[in-house]
């Protein structure tokens, strides 16, 4: 894993650690690839719970319970399902918050409509849920690490932006 993303673990970490909050993943293209950056920081069972990699739609639809309707209208790879499986994960894996990813790495897999490179990136909570869309194709490898790095940067703002000044009497 590189640098970039242990840093931002690190502090992700922290953040999570000493308000005692707990994390968990959902992830489709990634495939484990958030999850395995989340856990990279020891101390990590502290509040990473598990991830459910949803790799097709029966996973998304049976475990993470994303909207039949919305994955047969719109595909997988939309935002509609990207915030689904947030909520899907805070349910199932009892966490505060969540991060998912779902889209088209590469090389193939592409339409017209929704290109290869097509990645959809979600976190929050149940009720509180942000998204970026990824539309670069870098490579299958590229596509991966940089949806990996984007989606820990993207939660990583969130709680800056959602979690309020350290307590006085917080753990560390």
């Amino acid at each position: 894993m590189d640098f970039e993303n242990k840093v931002l673990s690190k502090e992700i970490s922290r953040l999570l650690y000493e308000r005692g909050f707990s994390l968990g993943t959902a992830e489709s293209c990634t495939g484990g690839r958030i999850a395995e950056a989340i856990i990279a920081t020891p101390g990590s069972s502290n509040y990473f719970k598990g991830s459910v990699i949803s790799y097709v739609n029966e996973i998304k639809e049976s475990l993470l319970n994303v909207d039949h309707q919305t994955l047969e209208e719109k595909t997988a790879v939309c935002e509609e399902v990207a915030i689904q499986m947030v909520q899907g994960a805070c349910k199932i894996l009892n966490v505060d918050f969540a991060i998912s990813a779902t889209g088209i790495a590469g090389p193939g897999g592409g339409t017209k409509e929704i290109p290869v490179g097509t990645i959809w990136l979600a976190c929050g909570t149940t009720d509180d849920i942000v998204t970026l869309k990824l539309e670069e194709d870098d490579g299958r490898d590229r596509n991966l690490a940089i949806a990996t790095h984007r989606a820990l940067q993207m939660f990583l703002d969130y709680l800056n932006d959602h979690l309020s000044p350290k307590p006085e009497n917080a753990k560390m």
